[in-house]
């Protein structure tokens, strides 16, 4: 009988050992799936960090080249065109802008072709436009009577030459004022408005009587424009 109880002690023993055993190995598995797990979302976390500043830095690159894209485009733009005033027997006089290579037809065109009474085989409309020229179609009426724009470049000196290209607020109708930066369609028609009540502007610094047209608006334009009588 004693023998049997020894023997049943011993066997609970051993399975006590064993049960010991494999629980203690089941842990140390956990805790290595736990750094091992750990690990890998270590590597994700900085791999995602990594990707989104790349990103970030490809976004950033990407702005850049748009923005200098842009302004190139601005540069050869503004290289590539010239603006020139149409007026006379034409149906819609006014500044249009071009190619600096147009022609003259192209000008008259673009103001909405000549008038039926416009003597246009007065100008030499196969002639290159050059920026800031005006170019006035006669009348019949006008040839006849020798009042003719011969279509040549006059030879500019002196207080003419300085102010040649520029906008005069004296004689510019609205069109010609809108090409002014800052200049639109309500500054225009206080433009006028002021001159057709006071009398031309005796200098360009009198522009800043105007209604809604103070320092800020006229530095903008005080280089573009003249107040010549």
């Amino acid at each position: 009988m004693k023998d049997r109880r020894v023997k049943g002690i011993c066997n609970i023993l051993c399975i006590l050992l064993i049960a010991a055993f494999i629980s203690g190995c089941a842990k140390e598995k956990a805790e290595d799936l736990t750094e091992l797990e750990l690990g890998v979302s270590g590597t994700d976390t900085a791999e995602t960090k990594t990707q989104a500043e790349d990103s970030g830095k490809e976004k950033a690159a990407q702005g850049k080249r748009t923005a200098e894209g842009k302004a190139a485009e601005e540069d050869k733009r503004a290289g590539s065109t010239v603006f020139v005033y149409v007026c006379g027997a034409v149906k819609t006089p006014g500044v249009y802008e071009l190619a600096s290579d147009a022609r003259v037809y192209e000008a008259i065109s673009s103001a909405g072709g000549v008038r039926d009474d416009a003597a246009a085989e007065a100008l030499n409309q196969a002639r290159m436009v050059t920026d800031g020229e005006r170019i006035c179609i006669p009348t019949k009426e006008e040839l006849e009577q020798g009042i003719v724009d011969s279509g040549e470049l006059p030879q500019v000196t002196g207080t003419d030459a300085k102010d040649e290209g520029k906008i005069n607020i004296n004689t510019a109708d609205k069109e010609a004022l809108k090409t002014l930066p800052g200049i639109g369609d309500a500054k225009a028609d206080s433009i006028i408005s002021y001159r057709e009540s006071n009398g031309p502007f005796g200098t360009i610094e009198d522009l800043m009587n105007v209604e809604g047209i103070k320092e800020g608006v006229f530095h903008k334009i005080e280089d573009k424009i003249t107040a010549t009588s």
